[in-house]
């Protein structure tokens, strides 16, 4: 590793865990919106806590209220009750502090790979050399320089990803957050994405806070999971993943691993079921016989 890489590396490393940053706390949280049929309550007395350099995920059904509860510590929504606190203090708006990557690639299309993880730099009014040292070292860890002078449609949708986490990583935020960043890509450009993500996560040392629908996912970059309810979503369970690190595929195949895959999958199978009431019954759970007496379908609807 070069002089100029390890010390791009060290700035957003020692805006986490090495100096004790990135620790998020949220407690006794709860929003409530407005519509035609009237108050809704999306989360209830959640709370959670994500120490310096840790990965944590969130799980749950279906409007349960995870990306309400990211998008809260993000700065995006504020709450109806409780804190939202980075560093033990009050989360009032957005802010460099707080890395962002959203599901839909939200990169600018004008811009070249490059240019665009170097915007965020730029406005911080970083010199232009050094913008672009920075932003071809962080390239380089996710594997992207030979692209960084692409434009995004010329990116399959895992690169356009790695550029948006790139991109929120140049900044040196105390925490990164993520939701269900990988919930667009196929089945195996999401577990490469997964094995780069940790890599990256490893090597910069930043405070993660991840929300996912996919258990696997969630159990292979964790350190904790929690599970949250059936709207109006709090906190069910917090898990521990003791799985050691660095992270490989074949540990998915592991007793340990399918033991707290068994676990996390009856808390949402549960939680999903209460989600969908009303809409699923006895016989769409163990399938319904149509006879059509030699008709087509589209007939008889």
């Amino acid at each position: 590793m070069s002089e100029q890489t390890a010390g791009v590396i060290d700035n957003i490393a020692d805006a986490s865990v090495a100096s004790g940053k990135g620790r998020i706390e949220v407690s006794h949280f709860g929003l409530s919106y407005a519509s035609a049929e009237g108050p809704i309550e999306a989360v209830a007395d959640a709370g959670i806590v994500v120490e310096p350099g840790e990965f944590v995920s969130i799980i749950g059904p279906s409007g349960c209220g995870k990306s309400t509860l990211l998008n809260a510590v993000a700065g995006f929504l504020k709450p109806t009750r409780g804190t939202v606190r980075v560093d033990d203090e009050p989360v009032n708006r957005p802010s460099a502090d707080r890395g962002m990557v959203f599901q839909q690639y939200s990169l600018f299309p004008w811009k070249t790979v490059r240019e665009n993880v170097e915007f965020g730099l730029k406005m911080k009014g970083m010199e232009r050399s050094r913008r672009e040292s920075a932003a071809r070292t962080l390239l380089g860890l996710a594997g992207l320089l030979a692209f960084e002078n692409q434009y995004p449609d010329r990116l399959s949708g895992g690169m356009k990803q790695r550029v948006g986490i790139v991109r929120a990583l140049a900044t040196g935020p105390k925490v990164l957050l993520l939701d269900e960043p990988f919930g667009a890509l196929d089945a195996q450009t999401r577990i490469i994405m997964q094995q780069i993500l940790t890599n990256m996560w490893q090597r910069l040392k930043i405070s993660v806070l991840f929300v996912t629908h996919d258990i696997d996912e969630a159990i292979f970059l964790s350190d904790r999971v929690y599970c949250m309810t059936a709207r109006p979503g709090t906190i069910k369970a917090e898990i521990t993943i003791p799985l050691p690190r660095p992270r490989q595929q074949s540990m998915m195949m592991s007793s340990e691993f399918l033991a707290l895959r068994r676990g996390l999958m009856s808390l949402i199978s549960e939680e999903s079921l209460k989600a969908m009431s009303g809409e699923v019954n006895d016989d769409a759970l163990q399938g319904l016989t149509i006879d059509t007496h030699g008709h087509a379908l589209s007939e008889m609807i």
